[in-house]
């Protein structure tokens, strides 16, 4: 069993790795920005979110995984067939926002048609989430945006307060 998680780990470092790889947006738009106003940032091909009650969250993303023999993740990796092209990552998570603070727990994911632990994808978007201008450790609440204090759901809708 430490050996299935170990390689699970290890695919999660990888696959966040690669994504963050993906080459920067050189446009004007602040990465803040990128994310309010819906723009994809590069890789990202298409996202859906599905909102539920109780601050239940369904997220499906379609990515295009760049890999490529320049990349600082050297191509005799054998992860490559799994973390190259065109992939779906499907996550649905639970969310608590009190106090002008967020946290957030991945109740399922899938890579693919492959389910994943949600330790591992709690691990991958912790990676991705240090590697963002804010450095956000998902090990802590994180601040809510715009002086929010509170956040939560309703059936299709989210809702918030300051």
């Amino acid at each position: 069993m430490r050996a299935l998680s170990t390689a699970v780990l290890s695919m999660a470092a990888v696959l966040a790795a690669r994504v963050a790889e993906a080459p920067a947006d050189t446009g004007a738009v602040p990465p803040v920005a990128t994310r309010f106003l819906g723009l994809s940032p590069p890789g990202v091909q298409s996202v859906t979110n599905k909102i539920f009650l109780r601050n239940n969250v369904s997220t499906f993303t379609v990515v295009d995984l760049p890999w490529s023999s320049g990349s600082r993740t050297r191509s005799r990796s054998s992860w490559r067939p799994v973390l190259s092209g065109r992939r779906s990552v499907w996550v649905d998570y639970r969310f608590q926002a009190n106090e002008g603070r967020g946290t957030f727990t991945v109740e399922k994911a899938y890579f693919g048609d492959v389910r994943l632990p949600a330790l591992v994808v709690e691990k991958m978007i912790d990676i991705l989430a240090a590697r963002q201008p804010e450095h956000y450790d998902t090990s802590k609440p994180l601040p809510l945006p715009f002086g929010l204090r509170y956040v939560w759901t309703t059936e299709h809708i989210v809702a918030g307060e300051n």
